[in-house]
């Protein structure tokens, strides 16, 4: 195994769409060559993290994001949730914790955080996953700076908050929010002390364009960051992408996959690039490809949100075939 080096790699913001374009199309096989060589720099290439996710309030979101099943504007089947309580929450952490994952993530389908008492149960469900020696993390929309202050005063780890996609292609996709008001929402996690899980979607009908300008947007952040979720596109019945046809999807595309990452990996070293929701779609050959490009945390469990993932019989086998082992542990993944 190749010694990790100390030394911190020239981190660059400034990446052109010309630049990264030039990347994302090199040869497969050279692609996957230097993404590899960059991860090996900064991270072990037999480890990766393991996450948890729960939904804590589940449909009923007022925005419209095209491929979201807990969006209010469709008819998807997705049962209406209300805040879970903390004993519940907390309960699933713990469980995560027994599976391995060494970060606990909380979702909550709102377009922005409600003050009151939703918001200070939120909180008591952050310290309590931390007073269990687990990393947290949440998505639960469009913050205020107050709200991100008490979040990271209550011990959060991460905020996620998705860009999705290009600004370019944005308003294909989502017209409720703007892509400043993502951006917005980032300035205010990262400038109350709590770092930044930021990516986006593949498969929703962009071009390889657009999936680099995403990439741009990710990379032009200062500092990067620190968790870069990949996800591809899961068609869920009753939203407006489950009804577009193949061709103008990428879904399946694995190979897409493995560029987007392995692009990800070169641009942002010291990045966890998070491998995420689609992997039903992936074989396990698919997802060896993935890890050697450069991803190196997935989501465990069966449930990633509202949308299934492969569950802990299917990711001991892969990991055991891999050699891979989860974070945090010194022996190979078993469950």
């Amino acid at each position: 195994m190749s010694a990790l080096t100390t030394e911190r790699p020239l981190l660059r913001h400034d990446w052109t769409i010309e630049e990264i374009e030039a990347i994302y199309n090199m040869p497969l096989l050279e692609l996957i060559f230097q993404a590899q060589v960059v991860h090996r720099q900064h991270h072990r290439p037999d480890e990766v993290q393991g996450c948890m996710l729960l939904s804590i309030k589940t449909g009923g979101c007022p925005e419209d994001c095209a491929y979201c099943p807990q969006s209010a504007h469709y008819h998807t089947g997705v049962a209406r949730q209300e805040l879970l309580s903390v004993e519940q929450a907390l309960a699933a952490a713990r469980e995560a914790r027994a599976s391995g994952a060494t970060r606990f993530c909380m979702g909550a389908a709102w377009r922005s955080v409600p003050n009151g008492e939703p918001f200070e149960r939120v909180l008591a469900m952050v310290r309590g996953v931390r007073a269990l020696g687990l990393e947290a993390c949440c998505t639960l929309g469009m913050l205020t700076s107050n709200q991100a202050k008490a979040l990271a005063d209550a011990g959060l780890t991460a905020y996620n908050h998705n860009l999705d996609t290009s600004p370019e292609f944005y308003g294909e996709i989502i017209t409720t929010r703007t892509y400043q008001d993502r951006l917005d929402t980032l300035d205010r996690v990262r400038r109350a002390g709590i770092t930044v899980c930021c990516g986006g979607i593949i498969g929703m009908g962009e071009n390889a364009t657009a999936r680099c300008g995403l990439l741009e947007q990710l990379a032009s952040l200062d500092p990067h960051p620190e968790s870069v979720p990949i996800n591809m596109l899961v068609r869920v019945p009753g939203t407006p992408l489950a009804g577009q046809a193949d061709a103008d999807l990428l879904q399946n595309d694995a190979l897409e996959l493995v560029r987007t990452i392995a692009t990800a990996r070169v641009l942002m070293p010291l990045a966890k690039v998070r491998l995420s929701a689609g992997r039903l779609a992936l074989s396990e050959e698919a997802q060896a490809l993935c890890f050697l490009a450069g991803a190196n945390s997935v989501f465990l469990g069966d449930r990633l949100l509202t949308t299934p993932n492969p569950g802990q019989a299917a990711d001991t086998k892969l990991f055991e075939r891999l050699g891979l082992r989860l974070e945090g542990t010194t022996a190979p993944f078993a469950g």
